[in-house]
């Protein structure tokens, strides 16, 4: 995966580092549905980490569902559509219901979105 590198001066730990750009590339449709990735070990040999931290990366991704590991066929990009979209909208519907709950209107409630943007 040519497409991710790691910056070894950030704060954000390798393994969150690979774990967040595997995520935008599924996000971005650069990684899809069913595509093998590199086995941990060529993973971190590439980007030039310890193979317990990719192990690491790929097993919060799997837990996320993003990924899926099928065996000694390898591991791939789940076929489960891309679920940082899916749990953002999840989480956008839960505000707006506990916002109606409070009793704001919608008018408001986009006001709050904005203001949160910014």
């Amino acid at each position: 995966m040519e497409a991710i590198t790691i910056d070894h001066d950030s704060p954000t730990p390798p393994f969150d580092q690979v774990r967040l750009q595997v995520m935008t590339l599924v996000r971005d449709g650069d990684l899809i549905s069913g595509q093998k990735l590199p086995t941990v070990r060529a993973l971190a040999t590439a980007l030039g980490i310890a193979a317990n931290t990719a192990a690491r990366a790929y097993r919060e991704l799997e837990s996320a569902g993003v990924i899926e590991t099928r065996g000694r066929n390898g591991t791939f990009i789940a076929g489960t559509g891309d679920v940082t979209r899916r749990d953002a909208q999840r989480a956008a519907v839960e505000f707006v219901r506990t916002a109606r709950g409070l009793g704001f209107d919608d008018h408001t409630i986009r006001a709050l979105v904005d203001t949160a943007l910014a």
